[in-house]
């Protein structure tokens, strides 16, 4: 009797052992599940092509940030490794939706982080502002690296798009940078970029909220007879702007213009106003094949 119940209870620890173990294994898995270090946000795939080559490059996975945006999840993001955060620029700063996050995200772990920038040529004060939100955040910063990428802004006629040759040599000499700026973040070295004078600073911070308030407006935004109510830019948009009602999407007033969700139409049924109907819209899926190519 006293065998049988001495089994019973070595059972009965070993079943517990497991079951506990089980459940601190979940908890590790769910606490470390953000445990990457490249994180970006991108609205027609210039981000994100040079957010998921730096990750491969470093054998590291990245994250993109839209759905963390679009619910408010402020959740902690855990990384052992240096964090790396990818973003395009727009008016001489980062998206301001994008400037609100990071001011509010929690990030543990690592005290190091880079910042990568794409932009359509100029990049202005965008890393000396993230350097002072994640200062506040008692991080390390190592410094920032820009990249000149194809231009994605068709709803206005002020920035011309970009002719096809001049797309594959924007794609072509961004990827052949990668490797030096992913050496130097291997490395720890400091990133380096075009230094930004006071002058500079002074002039281009005014100019971003004018931008935004005057310019950036979604009344002008429709979608033509052959668009499919597919939802895909509803489900694209950082800032839940467009809703799909009877198979259309309808654009309220906080707009960002970040052109994901015309630069995504499959159907390119998404205009604005009168100027984008004949102008192609921009998305870096199309031009795979230069990257492909320069990887044979």
């Amino acid at each position: 009797l006293f065998i049988k119940y001495l089994l019973y209870f070595m059972i009965e620890t070993v079943l517990s052992c497991v079951y506990n173990f089980g459940q601190f294994f979940l908890l590790y898995i769910n606490f470390y599940k953000d445990d990457c270090m490249v994180l970006y946000f991108s609205a027609t795939g210039n981000t994100e092509f040079l957010a998921k080559e730096i990750a491969k490059r470093i054998d590291d996975e990245c994250v993109n940030l839209l759905e963390r945006v679009k619910n408010q999840d402020f959740s902690p993001i855990h990384s052992e490794k240096p964090f790396v955060i990818c973003a395009p620029v727009y008016v001489c700063e980062i998206p301001r939706f994008m400037t609100k996050y990071l001011k509010k995200a929690s990030f543990t772990g690592s005290k190091d982080v880079y910042f990568i920038l794409t932009s359509g040529g100029y990049c202005g004060p965008s890393g000396l502002l993230l350097k002072n939100i994640f200062r506040k955040k008692k991080m390390k910063c190592h410094g920032h690296a820009e990249f000149k990428m194809p231009r994605n802004y068709v709803a206005s006629d002020d920035y011309p798009m970009l002719e096809k040759p001049e797309v594959e040599k924007r794609i072509t000499d961004s990827y052949n940078r990668l490797d030096e700026v992913v050496g130097d973040i291997l490395a720890g070295n400091k990133l380096k970029a075009h230094h930004v004078f006071l002058f500079e600073t002074l002039i281009t911070l005014p100019f971003n909220p004018i931008w935004c308030k005057y310019k950036l407006k979604a009344k002008d935004f429709y979608a033509e007879e052959s668009c499919i109510g597919c939802g895909k830019c509803e489900k694209l948009c950082p800032l839940n702007n467009i809703k799909i009602v009877d198979k259309k999407p309808v654009w309220a007033e906080n707009c960002t213009h970040c052109m994901a969700c015309i630069g995504n139409c499959p159907v390119n049924a998404i205009q604005y106003g009168n100027i984008t109907q004949k102008k192609e819209p921009y998305n870096f899926g199309k031009y795979q094949y230069v990257v492909k190519n320069l990887e044979k």
